[in-house]
């Protein structure tokens, strides 16, 4: 193995690790959060950083085995970005609609921004 080799190795063990660290904090936050809003948080923004970086390592391990267009690389950009931009949003559209329905925020929160009549 030449020394680019293991560097790109040892980059791709970094992505993958810290990929699935977060997406693993996005399950706890799930687990242990209090309500459905701090739950919806841990949720989406955790995991779409951690499929970002497994993605990151995933074009990282294909762009040096060789043998593939541009065409493959460009799908999971594509991926990368959809889940950027669909994720939060959809958490965002959830919590506002749980909050219109009448979903009881935790007892401790200080502050609720959507409270009408202050």
């Amino acid at each position: 193995m030449s020394l680019t080799e293991i560097i790109l190795s040892v980059l791709i063990c970094i992505f993958i690790l810290g990929g699935s660290f977060f997406i693993f904090a996005g399950i706890l936050g799930l687990i242990r959060f209090p309500d459905v809003y701090c739950r919806m948080h841990a949720t989406t923004k955790g995991p779409t950083l951690g499929i970002m970086l497994v993605m990151v390592a995933s074009i990282l391990f294909f762009a040096t085995a060789g043998g593939h267009e541009g065409f493959f690389y460009s799908r999971e950009l594509l991926v990368i970005f959809f889940i950027l931009l669909t994720a939060p949003v959809g958490a965002h559209m959830l919590s506002k609609n749980a909050y219109r329905a009448g979903v009881d925020m935790w007892e401790e929160s200080v502050q609720d921004d959507w409270k009408r009549g202050d």
